[in-house]
C-alpha cells in the first residue's frame, strides 16, 4: 500500500491478513460479528472507541502501549473527529495546537516549521 495514508479499516484488514486469517475465521476465533468487522474494514462504520477498540486490538494481537497500538488508537480517534485522549490530557501541548491548526490552514508548513513544532511537543 506504499506511503499513502491508510484508514483505520485498511490498517485493521492488513493486520488481520498478516495474521493469516480470513474475515470469517478471524471473527469465529474471536467471537466477533463478521458483518461489523467487514463494515469497519471498509470504513462503512466508524472505528470503535474505548473498550470496544481495546477488544478489537487485543484480537489482532496488538500489545497495549506499543507503537502499533498508538498508531491504531490515534487513527481511530482522528477518524471519529477526536484528538487522542492522552494528548488532550497534556495542557502544555494543547496550548500549542491552535498554532498548528492555523499554520496548516495557512499553507504548506516548511520542514523547519514541523521541526520546531516537534521540538516544542517533545519538551512537554
Amino acid at each position: 500500500m506504499g506511503d499513502r495514508h491508510l484508514t483505520f479499516g485498511q490498517l485493521f484488514k492488513a493486520k488481520r491478513i498478516s495474521l493469516g486469517m480470513g474475515l470469517r475465521k478471524f471473527c469465529s476465533v474471536n467471537g466477533l460479528d463478521p458483518g461489523n468487522v467487514s463494515k469497519i474494514e471498509r470504513s462503512v462504520l466508524q472505528p470503535p472507541q474505548r473498550e470496544a477498540l481495546k477488544r478489537y486490538l487485543g484480537c489482532l494481537g496488538i500489545e497495549e502501549g506499543s507503537e502499533e497500538w498508538y498508531n491504531f488508537t490515534d487513527q481511530a480517534a482522528l477518524e471519529a473527529g477526536h484528538i487522542p485522549r492522552d494528548i488532550m490530557s497534556r495542557e502544555e501541548a494543547i496550548k500549542h495546537l491552535p498554532v498548528l491548526f492555523r499554520t496548516l490552514r495557512g499553507g504548506k508548513p516548511t520542514k523547519e516549521d514541523f521541526e520546531r513544532l516537534v521540538e516544542i511537543i517533545r519538551r512537554y
